[in-house]
């Protein structure tokens, strides 16, 4: 898979780095798929965009309805070469790490693959798509040596 990475706006590492990140979530992601996801994988580019909270507060608004910013977003494409867009927002993605106590480029990794997945038709509007999606997250992550997102801290 083509992996095209963008920094259109916002305070995001350097796009080698974001390249890399996204790269290797991509890869830690398709490993935990089907023997033949639909559709192969390797004849597919994603590209990922990197801006900011107004940036991704627009196309929220436009394409969702929801004039406010969020983590990430996710464009699927359909037929063709282009799997599709995901966009991240630095600083929602920056606060929510700092909340979290996570390294800001855990956090990106862990989106990435979960908008990667977003655009391999996962979802999790529903208790059971959310656990089969939020397995696949954790797993992926645990093969880049980032810990699990969803666990609780031991002092809840």
């Amino acid at each position: 898979m083509r992996i095209e990475v963008a920094i259109e706006a916002g305070d995001w590492p350097p796009e080698e780095a974001l390249r890399g990140l996204a790269e290797r979530a991509v890869a830690a992601a398709s490993l935990e798929l089907p023997n033949d996801p639909i559709p192969p994988l390797q004849e597919k580019e994603l590209s990922i965009l990197f801006t900011d909270d107004a940036g991704i507060s627009r196309l929220n608004a436009t394409w969702r309805g929801k004039d406010k910013p969020t983590n990430v977003l996710s464009f699927p494409q359909g037929s063709g070469p282009l799997l599709g867009d995901v966009i991240l927002a630095a600083e929602t993605v920056r606060r929510e790490a700092a909340l979290a106590g996570k390294p800001f480029e855990d956090h990106i990794a862990h989106l990435v693959v979960h908008g990667f997945l977003h655009l391999l038709g996962y979802d999790h509007d529903a208790d059971a798509d959310a656990e089969k999606m939020e397995e696949l997250e954790r797993v992926a992550l645990k093969r880049l040596g980032i810990p699990d997102p969803y666990a609780r801290p031991k002092d809840q």
